[in-house]
């Protein structure tokens, strides 16, 4: 189908209410535009330099870490809540009452993008993975009462209420005709459709479908990663693109409905592909700031330390790349050490500026790596 002729679906009307049921995407796809494939190319190339710079990064695992938890943050933050990155990096004990719930949520997204990534070693990208990916999601936070896990069975909106709703996904009966559908599609080697514009369209119907009862726009965005992980288009898990969406909220609202309502997907591929290659360009640049930081504290900050204090000096410095937020107490059990030496040896760190105290309290501190987390919590990077 060419995407000049898509027809996104119609409205059907239900009792009191018209539910969208939209088309089938299991199909082949002609992508004739010039546009979109000329950004589609240069999205593609930003995400292959992303790939390979990532392979030159020694130890990239850690710093992939600040990438999952700058995810969940941003995909909750379009959901509403409010923890930022810095809150997110904290311990539970450090979160004021009010913020937990919020805190929570973006914990259990850092832990379900590790739990699905680990299962894609063994499951396909499936609507069993994304099931067991929304269950993780939903533990103990709002909506954890709504069928964490399972498609709904109940119609849902988006709005205040039904009949004043914005937009009606399709009827609870479609769901799982139109999700065998969509990881039909994700898995159909017979048509010939570009990555990106593949998980681009799958986005796109997941979000209309809205398969489950709540969560279903922190697991779409979360699906695009793992269709990239799962694809073998990045070795890494290290571009996500919840910060673009949460930046151009409006827009990225405003395309998905007006494939809805006038059938306009070329402008929603051309949104996503540039936010990709934004994205994908952003990333490469944090790695190359980040690797100018630790090349200038190698060799300015740790020669300050004795012989003596030189391997617990390097072991902090290694750690707190991959946990930027640290006390006393964590800092002596990550290296083994007794406080009042993992006192001594933090007091350092602040005195040559590579951690700051942010609490203000002469009891129970908690330093970060300030320099480190602004690099990743820059707008657009």
């Amino acid at each position: 189908m060419n995407i000049d002729n898509y027809v996104s679906g119609e409205y059907k009307k239900q009792y009191e209410y018209s539910s969208f049921s939209p088309t089938t995407i299991n199909r082949a796809w002609e992508i004739a535009d010039g546009e979109v494939q000329t950004l589609l190319s240069e999205a593609d190339r930003a995400l292959g330099e992303l790939n390979a710079y990532s392979q030159l990064i020694p130890d990239v695992d850690f710093f992939i870490a600040m990438h999952i938890t700058k995810e969940a943050t941003q995909s909750s933050r379009i959901e509403g809540t409010r923890t930022n990155m810095e809150e997110a990096l904290l311990d539970e004990q450090e979160i004021e009452p009010e913020k937990k719930d919020d805190w929570q949520e973006v914990q259990n997204y850092i832990g379900a993008i590790h739990q699905a990534i680990e299962q894609l070693e063994s499951l396909p990208l499936s609507n069993r993975l994304l099931r067991d990916t929304h269950c993780m999601l939903m533990q103990g936070v709002r909506g954890k009462d709504k069928m964490p896990g399972e498609f709904r069975r109940s119609q849902n909106w988006i709005g205040v209420s039904l009949k004043q709703a914005v937009f009606v996904p399709p009827h609870q009966d479609e769901v799982p005709d139109l999700m065998s559908d969509l990881e039909a599609f994700l898995h159909n080697d017979m048509v010939h459709v570009p990555h990106l514009i593949k998980i681009a369209i799958a986005h796109y119907q997941f979000e209309t479908i809205h398969p489950f009862n709540d969560g279903n726009g922190r697991l779409g965005r979360l699906m695009i990663a793992l269709y990239f992980a799962s694809n073998g288009l990045l070795t890494k898990p290290t571009l996500y693109l919840s910060d673009f969406f949460e930046r151009n909220k409006t827009q990225y609202i405003d395309h998905l409905m007006a494939v809805r309502d006038g059938n306009h997907i070329k402008a929603w591929l051309i949104f996503f592909l540039y936010g990709v290659r934004e994205t994908a360009q952003s990333s490469i640049q944090v790695f190359k700031d980040v690797l100018k930081l630790k090349e200038r504290l190698d060799s300015e900050i740790l020669p300050h330390f004795s012989t003596r204090r030189q391997k617990n000096a390097q072991t902090l410095m290694k750690k707190l790349y991959k946990q930027p937020m640290v006390n006393i107490k964590t800092v002596s059990e990550l290296l083994n050490i007794p406080a009042n030496t993992a006192s001594i040896l933090v007091n350092d760190f602040v005195k040559y500026g590579v951690l700051e105290e942010m609490t203000g309290r002469p009891r129970s501190r908690v330093f970060m790596f300030k320099e480190y987390i602004m690099i990743f919590s820059r707008q657009g990077a």
